[in-house]
């Protein structure tokens, strides 16, 4: 009996496919190209997400990356409209923290008042428009996500799945509507079913599955957000933690620096900045991003950590409760060692179940 229940648990977890993993989703939140990148921040505030597909008439724009994903009529098929690329809060940081006069207001002002078409793309992921088709399984949209795409649409009704069952990544999709599967999504959908053959991979530690990544890049609790957002954008970074470091040399504030045996004491991440108004933004872009966290979170938030023994199953509750897109691996005295980031987890995962 025991041994049927696990066969059935099995197949279960083989056959759930992108359409299950997206079926609780709301309909896609998204903005026109046309809008502001101040009403694109209202919009990501207002539903809580960090990232917006953009949307224009078709015809008039070559999609991110060369893709061809638009929004068609249900009944008669004609194209409403092309989804031309992807607005994270990266992009954002990035064109608010270009230029030198990050505390003249109107300049602020002039940058938020941009078009969002003008600014997809400042960002890799921004140019990365994918799209899943619904009958993929969750095996291969983990192999998509163990490659650092973030996130990925989901037709509710392919106009592709009907001539052939093609699963896997698509740059060409027309639908009536689409859905968006990101990596958390994933890892709540893992977390809330519990498949048989899952827990033998989650009750493994973080550093037995190999999902730690050693290379981690910080910056000190003198760094200012300015400072940290160039950086950041240089180095595609969404987060990074902020380390004790009174031993550094001066250019050092200014820079990332390897975080490796280091005292972490926050985090400064790109979705911080959703908790802020215009006004208050434009003040605190001088502060050390120290400073601007506690802000930022009303108080100082505790820094989402684990150590190498920690076991997968706990970090994935760590990310799905707190919200957070990586956990700091440290020691025993909370010294630096690595990270687990989203794509790191799902990598590992894969690896193991396969």
């Amino acid at each position: 009996m025991q041994q049927e229940k696990s066969k059935e648990d099995h197949s279960r977890l083989i056959n759930i496919t992108a359409k299950d993993l997206t079926a609780r989703n709301r309909r896609l939140v998204e903005v026109p190209y046309t809008a502001t990148l101040s009403q694109a921040m209202n919009t990501l505030v207002a539903n809580s997400i960090s990232a917006l597909p953009v949307a224009a008439p078709p015809g008039h724009w070559i999609g991110a990356g060369g893709s061809m994903i638009m929004e068609s009529d249900k009944q008669t098929g004609a194209v409403r409209k092309h989804y031309i690329g992807i607005l994270t809060m990266l992009d954002i940081l990035a064109h608010i923290s270009g230029g030198e006069n990050l505390s003249d207001p109107t300049d602020l002002d002039r940058k938020m008042g941009c078009q969002v078409s003008s600014i997809i793309g400042h960002c890799l992921e921004g140019l990365s428009l994918w799209t899943l088709n619904p009958s993929t399984t969750l095996l291969e949209c983990m192999e998509v996500f163990s490659k650092g795409i973030h996130r990925a649409l989901v037709p509710v009704e392919s106009s592709i799945e009907s001539s052939n069952t093609i699963s896997g990544v698509e740059l060409v999709e027309s639908s009536s509507a689409y859905r968006m599967l990101t990596q958390m999504d994933l890892l709540r959908f893992l977390r809330d079913h519990h498949f048989d053959d899952m827990k033998d991979v989650t009750k493994r530690s973080v550093s037995d599955l190999r999902a730690v990544n050693e290379s981690v890049y910080a910056i000190t609790e003198s760094t200012t957000v300015a400072n940290a957002l160039n950086s950041m954008k240089a180095a595609l970074l969404n987060a990074v933690p902020i380390v004790h470091a009174p031993d550094v040399a001066e250019e050092d504030h200014f820079q990332l620096i390897n975080g490796r045996h280091r005292k972490v004491i926050g985090t400064f991440s790109a979705t911080d900045l959703k908790a802020c108004r215009l006004p208050e933004l434009q003040t605190w872009l001088p502060l050390s991003a120290l400073e601007f966290t506690e802000k930022a979170s009303g108080n100082e938030r505790e820094t989402v950590s684990c150590t190498e023994e920690t076991n997968m199953e706990e970090v994935i509750e760590k990310v799905v409760t707190r919200g957070v897109h990586r956990v700091w691996v440290v020691d025993q005295q909370g010294l630096l060692k690595g990270v687990v980031s989203l794509t790191d987890i799902i990598r590992s995962i894969r690896a193991a179940l396969l």
